[in-house]
């Protein structure tokens, strides 16, 4: 059964406030995401505050990735992978995206624990020029090619 989710944006504040927000949406059925940076303070947090799902923010990730920052690149990929296999430890289903490409998709995808990666605004992009189901089908590709490495 496919049930509805609340998504709370970015930055978790006050963990009473959040908590406040997420209780009625969970009571409701919803399963409930918090989208934030990668950090073991962000992630305890979304626990404490019960949220389900959290989604990686892989923007920094990428901007270094296309900046050529290569140290910082690799650094951010290294945190994102800690806190995917930290936040899975703790039980929290872990989601990621934002800034996602065909050229930075795949070591992101190769995260075991990642169980969804948000890429619409890219596909929807690319879809202009080269039509949706030829831009869902090569990143399709991409991921099952991370996923089966």
């Amino acid at each position: 059964e496919v049930l509805p989710s609340c998504v709370v944006l970015y930055v978790l504040w006050d963990d009473k406030a959040l908590e406040a927000l997420i209780s009625p949406c969970t009571e409701a059925g919803c399963r409930c995401s918090v989208f934030m940076p990668a950090g073991p303070a962000q992630v305890d947090a979304a626990q404490r505050v019960r949220a389900a799902v959290v989604e990686l923010h892989t923007g920094a990730y990428c901007e270094y990735f296309y900046e050529t920052k290569h140290a910082q690149c690799e650094a951010e990929f290294e945190n994102l992978k800690n806190m995917c296999g930290y936040a899975h430890s703790i039980g929290l289903e872990v989601h990621a995206g934002h800034g996602l490409t065909y050229e930075t998709v795949k070591p992101i995808a190769s995260l075991s624990e990642l169980k969804e990666l948000n890429i619409g605004h890219f596909l929807i992009s690319d879809a202009i020029f080269n039509g949706l189901g030829t831009s869902i089908k090569k990143m399709k590709k991409y991921i099952e090619e991370a996923r089966a490495s």
